[in-house]
């Protein structure tokens, strides 16, 4: 199973144009079972895509919301069905970005989705406050356990912040998914604020609930480092480049073959203010080349 997590910073991006081709040519190569994204915007003016215009896209439950015209997932998933890669995909608006874009989080699968979920993670659930947080589940094929799982895409919070602390919205998290860990494996892939360097704050207070850090049971692995130079959010702490602050999660043991950085300017080139993870273990949850089609068929 190959499983991507990477915060996008779409249509914010310098060059995004560019960005978004280098993207799925690289996706094209890799072609990652499960993907997670975060930071994926819209243009709030924007008017909303034609159902026609949407393949592949599956609601997530609780949003009645609209998808518009520019929406990254939507571009993203449009062009890899173009190239003959179709994914399953689905996208959750979180809050206002930049007084400008719908930014949400979103989650792809080669394989069907079977199940959607929303889990509200910030004190606040106000769109306009820039603070909001929300996780973003779908339940699917993982070959690995032969069984279906549930994948989260989450963007957190800092750990020392006072109006909205990563603990707090951690335990959340925990709470949400609690059932779902003693069915089968859940795994949390993202944007995490917190660096791993760090000693007795966000990364430790995971690990301290029993998740594996897939990065540390990999086979293979790389320096790790997500952020490689300074980012929105870290620059007023005094933090510069060079830090691990996105992770693959996963709630039981997994004996990973490798995990590597992608889009760092070596291993593709940079299409965000993060790097991406790639992460790979033994099997594939891909069921065949005709899995969309059967789905479809199986729907009428």
């Amino acid at each position: 199973m190959k499983i991507l997590t990477l915060n996008t910073h779409s249509l914010a991006e310098k060059d995004y144009e560019n960005g978004l081709a280098c993207t799925v040519r690289a996706l094209l190569k890799e072609r990652p079972d499960i993907m997670a994204f975060q930071e994926v915007n819209q243009e709030t003016g924007q008017p909303p895509l034609a159902e026609d215009a949407l393949k592949g896209y599956v609601p997530c439950t609780g949003f009645a919301g609209t998808v518009r015209r520019g929406n990254h997932a939507a571009r993203l998933a449009a062009l890899l069905e173009a190239e003959g890669c179709p994914y399953f995909w689905t996208w959750l608006p979180v809050k206002l970005g930049y007084g400008i874009y719908d930014e949400g989080l979103a989650l792809f699968s080669r394989s069907p989705i079977k199940e959607t979920d929303q889990i509200a993670l910030s004190r606040t659930q106000d769109y306009g406050n820039w603070k909001t947080r929300k996780a973003l589940g779908i339940r699917a094929w993982a070959a690995d356990e032969r069984e279906d799982a549930w994948f989260y895409t989450v963007h957190m919070g800092w750990w020392d912040d006072g109006e909205e602390p990563f603990k707090e919205q951690w335990d959340r998290l925990e709470s949400g998914v609690r059932e779902k860990r003693t069915r089968g494996s859940v795994w949390a892939a993202g944007d995490f604020n917190s660096p791993a360097n760090v000693r007795g704050q966000g990364y430790d207070y995971v690990k301290s609930h029993g998740w594996k850090d897939t990065y540390e049971t990999a086979g293979k692995r790389d320096e790790g480092l997500t952020v490689q130079t300074v980012i929105d959010g870290w620059r007023e702490r005094g933090e510069n480049s060079g830090m691990r602050i996105d992770y693959i999660w996963c709630s039981r043991g997994v004996k990973a073959d490798s995990s590597r950085i992608i889009f760092d300017g070596k291993n593709y080139p940079r299409v965000s203010d993060h790097c991406g993870i790639i992460l790979t273990t033994g099997k594939t949850a891909w069921a065949g080349e005709n899995a969309m089609q059967q789905s479809q068929e199986e729907k009428r």
